[in-house]
C-alpha cells in the first residue's frame, strides 16, 4: 500500500510534474548550396556579383562556388584569387549552369536560358525596359525560380542594390565631368572645383534622387557651386536635410533652368522615372546656349535620357560633341568602375546566400524574408510579379498565396 508521499511521487512522475530538463528546438540542418557564377557576355558588362572575399566567406560556411574561367577579369579579379578563396574554376559554361543557384549581373540571353534546369534559382537583373514576353515565357518553361535583385527591398523598405549602384553613378559622374572639363580637346582645360581667387565650377544637377544627392556631395567636396532642379519639393527638401546645408534648389521652371544652364560648366542628368522612360527637361535650344567646352553627363540615358541632344554611347566611345558641348551618355556608368561595383554587389549577395543556406533553401527564405520575396518574379515557373504580368499580358499569381501552399 502506497503512502501519501509515494502516491504523490508516483502521480508526479507519471504526470510529468517533476522538474524536467529544458528541451530546446533542434534547428534544422542548413543546406549547403552550390552556387554558379557564369561569365558575363552582355556588351561592356564588366562587373561580377561576388568578389573573392565573398567567395571565401561562402566556402567557410560550407557552400560550394563554381565560377567560369575569366568571369572576374574585367573587374580585375583573377582566376587565381578565386581559386585561393575556395572557388572551383570551371572551363565550360554548361558546367556552371549545373549549380543550384545561378548569380549574374545581366539578364540571361536566349542562349544562356537553354542551360537552365527545373528547380534552379536565378538571381540577376530583370531589366524590364529591354525585355519582351518571349523572354519571360522561356524562363517559365524552364520551371525555375527567378529573383530580380533590383526589386529586392531591405528592412528600411528601400532597394539596397539599386541605391548602391546609384551612389556609385552619382560619384562617378562628377569624376567623369572633371576628367573631360580639363581635357584640351573636349573641355577647355579647366580644373573642376575652385580655390581662392578663382570662380568655382558651376554644376547643374537635374534630379534630387540618390544619383543626384551623391553627385552633389562629390561636386561640393571638390569646391564646386551646385544648383539642383527637381519637380518634387519633397525630394529637394530631403536633399537639403541629408546634406545638412542650404544649396540652390528649384523646381523645373524653364526660364530659371535655362538661365542656370547658360552659365553652367557641368550638367548632370539624373532624373529617374518609375514609368520606364525619363522625361526630356532640357531642349536642344537650351543646350545650344550653353558655354563652349561645357560638359553634359546624362546618367538618365539608361531610361532614354533627360536631355534632347543625348544619344546612347558606350565605354569604348563614350563622348560626342553637339553645339560645342561635350556629351557623355553611357548607360550603366557603374560598369566603368567594375572593381568597386563588384564589392557593392558582394556586400549584398554574400549575406543573402548565407541566409538562404541557414534557412534551409530558397523556399524557406522566400517564406520568411519579405524583402527578398518582393524581388521574386518567378516561382517554380509561375510568374508572380503583377506589373510584369500586366505589362506583357502574361498570367500571374500572388506569391503570398503560393508561399501559403508550401506551409
Amino acid at each position: 500500500m502506497h503512502t501519501k508521499g509515494t502516491e504523490y511521487m508516483f502521480f508526479s512522475s507519471s504526470g510529468k510534474l517533476l522538474p524536467q530538463e529544458e528541451t530546446l528546438e533542434v534547428r534544422k540542418r542548413k543546406n549547403n548550396l552550390l552556387i554558379g557564377i557564369p561569365k558575363e557576355i552582355t556588351f561592356q558588362e564588366n562587373r561580377v556579383p561576388l568578389a573573392p572575399e565573398a567567395v571565401a566567406l561562402l566556402c567557410q560556411n560550407g557552400h560550394r562556388v563554381m565560377i567560369e574561367k575569366g568571369a572576374g577579369v574585367n573587374a580585375h579579379f583573377s582566376d587565381n584569387e578565386y581559386s585561393e578563396a575556395g572557388a572551383e574554376i570551371v572551363y565550360e559554361t554548361a558546367e556552371v549552369y549545373k549549380a543550384d543557384i545561378i548569380i549574374k549581373i545581366s539578364p540571361l540571353t536566349p542562349g544562356e536560358i537553354k542551360y537552365l534546369k527545373s528547380g534552379q534559382t536565378l538571381m540577376s537583373t530583370v531589366a524590364l525596359p529591354v525585355q519582351s514576353a518571349p523572354y519571360f515565357k522561356a524562363l517559365m518553361d524552364k520551371k525555375v525560380n527567378a529573383i530580380a535583385f533590383e526589386l529586392i527591398k531591405d528592412k528600411t523598405n528601400t532597394f539596397p542594390l539599386v541605391r548602391s549602384m546609384s551612389e556609385i553613378a552619382g560619384n562617378t559622374s562628377i569624376l567623369i565631368a572633371a576628367e573631360y572639363l580639363c581635357d584640351k580637346k573636349y573641355g577647355k582645360g579647366r580644373m573642376f572645383g575652385g580655390f581662392s581667387g578663382i570662380t568655382p565650377t558651376e554644376v547643374v544637377i537635374l534630379g534630387a534622387g540618390t544619383v543626384g544627392e551623391f553627385a552633389v556631395r562629390a561636386a561640393m567636396g571638390l569646391g564646386a557651386m551646385v544648383k539642383v532642379f527637381d519637380n518634387s519639393v519633397y525630394k529637394l527638401r530631403r536633399l537639403q536635410n541629408n546634406l545638412n546645408t542650404r544649396i540652390f534648389t528649384s523646381i523645373m521652371q524653364p526660364k530659371v533652368l535655362a538661365k542656370a544652364l547658360r552659365t553652367a560648366d557641368v550638367v548632370i542628368g539624373a532624373i529617374h522615372s518609375p514609368y520606364g522612360h525619363s522625361p526630356v527637361v532640357v531642349s536642344e535650344d537650351m543646350v545650344s546656349q550653353m558655354k563652349f567646352g561645357s560638359v553634359i553627363i546624362d546618367v538618365s540615358i539608361d531610361q532614354g535620357g533627360c536631355i534632347e541632344t543625348s544619344r546612347v554611347t558606350n565605354h569604348s566611345e563614350p563622348i560626342f560633341k553637339k553645339h560645342d558641348v561635350t556629351h557623355y551618355c553611357v548607360p550603366n556608368i557603374a560598369s566603368r568602375v567594375p572593381h568597386t561595383a563588384s564589392y557593392a554587389f558582394s556586400n549584398f549577395f554574400a549575406p543573402v546566400l548565407i541566409n538562404i543556406g541557414e534557412q534551409g533553401g530558397i523556399v524557406n527564405m522566400l517564406k520568411r524574408d519579405s524583402g527578398v520575396r518582393q524581388g521574386a518574379y518567378l516561382f517554380n515557373g509561375t510568374l508572380t510579379n503583377q506589373y510584369i504580368g500586366e505589362c506583357f499580358q502574361l498570367p500571374y499569381q500572388d506569391i503570398e498565396l503560393l508561399m501559403a501552399a508550401f506551409q
